[in-house]
């Protein structure tokens, strides 16, 4: 079955640097576009940043310059380079797929931006 298993969150100051892998089994990764969410206490899960099976990617304004996404399909791993934290960026990060219009997701990694 479809698993996503993220990791690499934490409590890290302001201005620092985390970054968080998913793990995915039971698919053919390198076919599918990946994608990491984010949601904060009492907000809407919302796409920062997302990266096709060719490796075009696109981000949310908020983190654009700061963040990078990558995959390494020899690992069936995605990754979300995160620098220059700021508090804002405090939420919980999901990784995400779709697999015949069915969206899968990880368990969700906290990542908290705080001196």
């Amino acid at each position: 079955q479809v698993q996503l298993v993220e990791s690499g969150g934490g409590l890290v100051h302001p201005g620092g640097s985390l970054r968080l892998s998913c793990a995915a089994s039971g698919f053919a990764f390198s076919l599918y576009n990946m994608g990491w969410y984010r949601q904060a206490p009492g907000k809407q899960r919302d796409l920062v940043a997302a990266i096709t099976s060719g490796g075009s990617t696109n981000y949310a304004d908020s983190v654009k310059g700061r963040f990078t996404i990558s995959r390494d399909n020899a690992k069936s791993t995605a990754y979300l380079q995160m620098k220059g934290l700021r508090p804002e960026d405090t939420a919980v990060y999901y990784c995400n797929t779709a697999i015949f219009l069915r969206d899968y997701w990880g368990q969700g990694t906290q990542v908290t931006v705080s001196s």
